[in-house]
């Protein structure tokens, strides 16, 4: 074998590696989203109360777990950015145009309700202590409202559609179970046209996104297995 035929052949095994790695990363990256996301909604959820008529004592009593629960979406966003990746490089050439572009449109405008919602409330604890404990009433209840149409309503109805698009390609090409698929459309039709009944149902979505990532990585540590047994390295 010719020096360049070994080098062509070592960056082959190179970009091989990469490509296996890479995708369990992310996956991970879609278990980190699923941790931190669910522990900021079970803080708001528990310190907030979700109905706006309740009054603003908990501005002063929950400040601090408040805060602490804001400070996690940004890198719960994050996360969840990776994790739409790696659910495109599972499809990788089966992709379909149309869907693809529901599944990048509501992620994406999920994410960014996700982090407006968390903006609001940031700013109204920001407004509050800046104000010396005084809280203007309509302020309070104009942000709490917006708060709650964005986390409850629009936000949760774009994981559903996100998860819509994902269970369709993931039934037109085969790259996940089946059961995942039905189980999907459920959980989405649950997130579309229940969420008025408790805020507690938007806890749903992380743990769809921690269960698919479970998957894709033992999905990917198998893949990486047989590539090593069936490597050259590995053959006598």
């Amino acid at each position: 074998m010719t020096p360049d035929k070994d080098l062509k052949a070592e960056a082959e095994v190179v970009l091989i590696e990469r490509r296996l790695t890479t995708p369990r990363a992310a996956a991970a990256a879609g278990i980190l989203f699923a941790l931190l996301y669910a522990g900021a909604l079970i803080l708001l959820h528990s310190n907030v109360p979700a109905n706006v008529a309740a009054g603003d004592a908990w501005v002063e009593t929950s400040a601090t777990s408040v805060s602490f629960a804001l400070t996690l979406v940004p890198f719960a966003g994050i996360a969840f950015l990776w994790f739409m990746a790696v659910v495109r490089d599972r499809l990788g050439r089966h992709e379909d145009q149309f869907f693809a572009m529901v599944f990048m449109g509501s992620g994406l405008l999920y994410l960014a309700m996700m982090f407006a919602a968390a903006a609001v409330i940031g700013g109204l604890l920001a407004s509050y202590q800046l104000q010396r404990g005084v809280m203007d009433l309509d302020v309070y209840n104009f942000s709490r409202t917006v708060t709650y149409q964005l986390t409850n309503i629009y936000s949760i109805r774009m994981a559903g559609v996100f998860m819509i698009s994902s269970a369709t390609m993931w039934v037109r090409t085969g790259v996940m179970p089946r059961p995942l698929a039905l189980a999907t459309y459920i959980l989405a039709l649950i997130l579309l046209i229940t969420i008025n009944l408790t805020v507690w149902i938007t806890l749903l979505f992380p743990a769809w996104v921690f269960v698919v990532s479970l998957l894709v990585l033992v999905a990917n540590y198998r893949r990486r297995s047989r590539s090593e047994v069936t490597s050259p390295e590995t053959v006598p």
